[in-house]
């Protein structure tokens, strides 16, 4: 028996790591998860649907990485915060409906805030630190 290769094992990732995504965009629209979760949730996804990476693309290896290591890290983050419950509902709704996923202007305008918070806070602390 052959073990599938890379390649395909990438694959099925990215395409378990979707359906998970989705699940999670139905799931922070459930009236019974929790605030923190639901704001958590939206990060994540308005992170992982963004056009605007943390890295971009563009760099070597690193653009890339983030995408592989940042959205599964919130995924799993999310995971643990919203009843299991509702996240097996949401599964279930997910799994009828695959393809509602799509990329979001409220994501990108969110991900574009956050980005700008951060920046703010640094440049307020290095000015802080560098009278």
């Amino acid at each position: 028996m052959t073990r599938p290769g890379l390649g395909a094992r990438l694959r099925t990732f990215a395409r378990r790591l979707k359906a998970e995504l989705v699940a999670l965009s139905l799931a922070a629209r459930d009236p019974r998860t929790p605030w923190y979760a639901r704001a958590w949730a939206l990060l994540v996804l308005a992170y992982a649907l963004s056009p605007i990476d943390l890295i971009p693309d563009f760099i070597p290896v690193l653009g890339q990485l983030d995408d592989l290591l940042l959205v599964p890290a919130g995924l799993w983050v999310a995971l643990r915060l919203i009843p299991p419950a509702v996240m097996a509902g949401a599964r279930r709704e997910a799994a009828a409906r695959p393809d509602r996923l799509n990329r979001s202007l409220l994501g990108v305008a969110l991900i574009v805030l956050v980005y700008a918070a951060l920046l703010a806070l640094a440049w307020a602390w290095w000015r802080g630190t560098h009278p």
